[in-house]
């Protein structure tokens, strides 16, 4: 099975994979833009590592929200 390199949109920095199992999280956003935009008809695909997205919420005039979950899936 061929695996997928990731890298972080922001810095740059490889997702690392190991035996199939990648051993941090990151953030990967896919946006279809429609009409009424100056992106009209194009996708957008980016990965942010758990570092850059730190950075990037923490300066949001309104922070995500946030809840717990108790398991994963």
């Amino acid at each position: 099975m061929n695996s997928v390199s990731k890298k972080c949109n922001c810095c740059g920095k490889e997702i690392i994979e190991e035996q199939g199992v990648y051993k941090e999280e990151w953030l990967e956003i896919i946006k279809d833009w429609g009409y009424f935009s100056g992106k009209d008809m194009e996708r957008h695909h980016l990965i942010v590592c758990e570092t850059c997205y730190d950075k990037w919420v923490s300066g949001f005039c309104i922070p995500p929200e946030v809840t717990e979950q108790t398991e994963v899936l």
